[in-house]
């Protein structure tokens, strides 16, 4: 809504004995009001690039050869699949440095064979920078899990996104009965962690990695409120390890 609009709502409001100083002071109270909103969102965004120049230059006298690295590349160990989350940044969570984590990020962390972002990031960092080991994080309070859990529809894309998350809840529903309904956050973020961990290890590229070099694939869940992160149970039975790795043998 424009301000002139704005203030000529208020002012039909006010009757048509208003007036002309009324309207001037409407007029002035509305732009006040607009002026205080977008200094507060312009507020934000100064203040994240002043922090950035402080960060900057206190990383350069702590590390003079900080930088001058990481342009020449970079060489992460990790591959960091976890949510989108404002409250779980992975370099930060991990006590790492910008260069050590490569990542991708979405909401829920869900992992899906057909998500060709995910899949072209995974053939990216396996294939061309020969991570070593790659990190399926969930969190918990998180909001798409508790979106899965809740009946009824979000609107828009997410009811597609969350799809297998609710998928998930359905295969679940007969252990998910029982539990209050902090259990059943908590339950349904692990198990979003392990079938993660699943369907990264039915990714040929990541297949070829664990036989051929050692690759391994890791769950674990972030709690806010510790700040800690807390090891799935992913391991499978080694007859199940080979099957898979039949079944997706290159010929």
């Amino acid at each position: 809504m424009s301000l002139q609009r704005a203030a000529s709502q208020c002012l039909r409001k006010a009757g048509p004995r208003a007036g002309l100083r009324p309207f001037a002071a409407l007029l002035s109270s509305t732009r006040r009001s607009f002026a205080a909103t977008s200094q507060t969102r312009h507020s934000a965004f100064e203040q994240a690039l002043e922090s950035n120049k402080r960060w900057a230059s206190e990383t350069a006298k702590s590390d003079s050869k900080f930088f001058p690295a990481s342009a020449q590349g970079q060489s992460p160990a990790i591959l960091w699949i976890g949510c989108s989350d404002s409250r779980v940044p992975e370099t930060t969570v991990l006590g790492l440095k910008p260069g050590d984590v490569f990542t991708h990020r979405n909401i829920a962390n869900i992992v899906s064979p057909t998500d060709l972002s995910l899949l072209s990031v995974v053939e990216f960092s396996v294939a061309h920078l020969k991570v070593k080991h790659i990190v399926v994080c969930g969190h918990s309070k998180c909001g798409g899990v508790a979106g899965c859990l809740a009946n009824g529809k979000l609107g828009g894309s997410l009811d597609i996104w969350l799809q297998p998350l609710r998928a998930l809840r359905e295969k679940h529903g007969a252990e998910l009965k029982g539990m209050e309904v902090d259990e059943q956050k908590a339950f349904m973020s692990a198990a979003n962690v392990r079938q993660g961990v699943e369907v990264m290890k039915r990714i040929p590229t990541v297949i070829d990695a664990m036989k051929e070099r050692g690759l391994q694939v890791h769950g674990l869940v972030y709690d806010l409120a510790s700040g800690k992160l807390e090891d799935v149970d992913c391991d499978e039975k080694d007859d199940v390890a080979a099957l898979r790795e039949a079944a997706f043998e290159r010929k």
